[in-house]
C-alpha cells in the first residue's frame, strides 16, 4: 500500500465524513448551567477543581518554598488540563471539553516561579472573538456550530504536555500537537511532522524509549477512517517514521504501553450512533471482547500479534515488562463504564457525585499460547499511575499515583502513594481531608542509575484557601511528607498530565 497516498486521501476526504452534519449541527444543546455550577460551588468548595480560570494567563509569579529542595533538584514541571468551560451562559457538560491551559513551575534559587497560559488554538481564538462556543466538542453538543476544515480547527490541546529535543508540545487525543515556547508558554502553533501528515491525530500519551526516541499513535477513527497511525519521533523532535496499522473493527483507546521490544494497544469495542458529540454518540460494548495489538518496535509497519481479552475500560497504563514468554501490562481498570465515559460529570454541573470505581489490574498476554487474561489486584481508589522508566524491562516497576486515604471532603484524591505490586509494599502521604492531589511525576536523581532513586513532584489544590500548590517528595520515603512545598496566591482547576524537564538533562 502507498502509505503517503492513503494518508493524503484520508485527510482530504474522510475528514468531511467524520465532521459531517450529525456532529457539526447537533440538535438541542445538552449543556450545564454556569449559574447552577456557581450555586453548587458555594456548598461544595472542592468544585473549584472544575471551575473556569479567571484569566487566560497567570504569572510569572515567584513564591518562596516551604522546606528545602534537594541540592540537585532543578528544572520545570509542565502540566496541562482543561480550564475554559463557560461562555455566554453555556457550560460544557464533559470535563474533556474545556480548552487547555499549560502551566510551568520552574524551580531555582530556593523559589519556584509559576506561569499559566491558555493554548492559543484556532478554536480558542475563534471563540474568544465570537464570545461563545461555536465548535464541535468531544462530549457536549454545542449549538450553532461553524464548519471546520480539519481536526485542528476543533483541537483543544488540553490533555498532556511533553518536551522533545528542547521543544514543548501540548497534546489532546484527536489532532496535532501544539508547540509552545518553553519559557513564556506562548503558543507557536500546530506541528506538522511531514506535509502529508498535516492535522492527523497525534495522541496525548507519547512514550519515550530508552534510546531517547518517542512513540505515539493517532486513532484514524477520529477522521472517519480505520486503523492506527503509529508515530516514531527522534530525540531531536524529527520524524523517524509514520505507519498505518490495520484494525479489524473500531476500538477506543486513550493511551498505550511499551516494553523494551514491543508496543501494546488495548482497543475497547464501542458502537457509534451519531446523536451529538463523540462521547454522546458512542456507547462502549462490554458484551464484546477487547482486542489487544502487539507491535514489534523493530517492525513498526505491521501488527505482530493479536489477542482477545474480556472487556475492560482503561484510560491510563503504568509499566509493562516481558518475562518467560509473557507480556505483563499494568493499568487502571474502571468498573463503571458510564462514569468512565464522562468522568466527574456531576462535578461539572455543580453537584456531588461518586468517586471513580477503579482498581489496579494486570493484563497478561501469553505469547506462546495466544491467550490473554485479566488479574485484578484489589488496589482501589487510584488513577494516573507513573513509574521510573529506568526499571529493567524484565522486572515489575514500582508505581506512583494519587489515591484516596482516610476521610476526604471530595470525590477525588487526597494523597499520593508508592505501590510495589510485586511485594505488596505501599508508602503513602496524605495531604489532608480537603486537599485535592493530582498526578505526581517521578524525577530521577541526576547521576544515579538505580531505579526509584529520585523524587516525586506533583500539584495540589486547596479549595478552602483558594490556592494551588506544588510539592516535592523523596520517592523512597513518601510517608515522610514533602521535602518542599510552595503555594500560589491563586487557584486554577485540576489538570490531567505533566512532564518534568530537568535542567541539564
Amino acid at each position: 500500500m502507498d502509505r503517503r497516498r492513503f494518508l493524503r486521501n484520508l485527510l482530504s476526504g474522510a475528514t468531511v465524513v467524520a465532521l459531517g452534519p450529525a456532529l457539526l449541527h447537533g440538535a438541542d444543546a445538552l449543556a450545564g448551567d454556569p449559574a447552577e455550577f456557581s450555586a453548587g460551588l458555594v456548598d461544595r468548595p472542592y468544585l473549584a477543581g472544575w471551575r473556569q480560570v479567571s484569566a487566560n494567563a497567570f504569572g510569572p509569579t515567584t513564591v518562596q518554598i516551604e522546606g528545602r529542595l534537594p541540592a540537585n533538584f532543578a528544572g520545570t514541571l509542565y502540566r496541562n488540563g482543561p480550564a475554559w468551560f463557560e461562555r455566554d451562559g453555556f457550560r460544557y457538560e464533559h470535563w474533556f471539553d474545556g480548552d487547555g491551559m499549560v502551566h510551568g513551575w520552574r524551580f531555582g534559587d530556593g523559589a519556584v516561579t509559576h506561569r499559566g497560559r491558555m493554548v492559543q488554538t484556532p478554536k480558542f481564538q475563534r471563540e474568544q472573538r465570537a464570545g461563545r462556543f461555536n465548535t464541535m466538542a468531544a462530549g457536549t453538543t454545542v449549538p450553532g456550530q461553524v464548519a471546520i476544515r480539519n481536526n485542528d480547527d476543533a483541537n483543544t490541546a488540553n490533555t498532556s504536555v511533553v518536551t522533545i529535543g528542547g521543544r514543548l508540545f501540548a497534546m489532546s487525543e484527536a489532532g496535532s500537537a501544539f508547540e509552545l515556547d518553553p519559557d513564556a508558554l506562548d503558543t507557536i502553533g500546530p506541528v506538522t511532522w511531514r506535509p502529508d501528515l498535516q492535522a492527523l491525530p497525534f495522541s496525548a500519551h507519547p512514550l519515550r524509549d530508552r534510546d531517547g526516541s518517542w512513540w505515539n499513535f493517532g486513532a484514524l477513527s477520529m477522521l472517519g477512517g480505520s486503523g492506527l497511525l503509529l508515530w516514531h519521533i527522534g530525540a531531536d523532535a524529527s520524524l523517524i517514521g509514520a505507519h498505518v496499522l490495520e484494525m479489524d473493527a473500531p476500538g477506543y483507546l486513550h493511551a498505550f504501553v511499551q516494553t523494551d521490544r514491543h508496543l501494546v494497544f488495548l482497543l475497547m469495542p464501542y458502537d457509534f450512533t451519531p446523536s451529538g458529540s463523540f462521547f454522546e454518540s458512542m456507547r462502549f460494548a462490554p458484551q464484546r471482547a477487547c482486542t489487544v495489538l502487539v507491535v514489534e518496535k523493530a517492525a513498526p509497519d505491521r501488527v505482530a500479534r493479536r489477542f482477545e481479552v474480556d472487556f475492560a475500560m482503561a484510560y491510563h497504563f503504568g509499566d509493562a515488562f516481558e518475562r518467560a514468554g509473557e507480556i505483563v501490562v499494568r493499568t487502571v481498570h474502571h468498573r463503571d463504564v458510564e462514569h468512565a465515559r464522562s468522568p466527574h460529570r456531576a462535578a461539572m454541573s455543580g453537584h456531588d457525585g461518586p468517586a471513580p470505581a477503579a482498581q489496579l489490574a494486570e493484563l497478561r498476554l501469553d505469547v506462546h499460547s495466544g491467550r490473554a487474561r485479566w488479574d485484578l489486584l484489589g488496589v482501589t481508589g487510584i488513577e494516573f499511575p507513573l513509574f521510573d522508566a529506568r526499571t529493567p524491562g524484565d522486572r515489575s516497576a514500582r508505581l506512583y499515583m494519587p489515591t484516596t486515604e482516610g476521610e476526604t471532603g471530595a470525590p477525588y484524591f487526597n494523597a499520593v502513594q508508592m505501590l510495589d505490586p510485586a511485594s505488596g509494599r505501599r508508602d503513602v502521604h496524605r495531604y489532608g481531608r480537603d486537599i485535592l492531589a493530582e498526578e505526581h511525576v517521578f524525577v530521577p536523581r541526576p547521576g544515579s542509575t538505580r531505579p526509584d532513586d529520585g523524587w516525586l513532584v506533583g500539584t495540589v489544590l486547596d479549595p478552602t484557601r483558594n490556592r494551588s500548590g506544588i510539592a516535592v517528595l523523596d520517592a523512597q520515603h513518601i510517608a515522610n511528607g514533602p521535602l518542599a512545598t510552595a503555594w500560589l496566591p491563586y487557584a486554577f482547576p485540576l489538570g490531567f498530565h505533566g512532564h518534568f524537564a530537568q535542567t541539564g538533562a
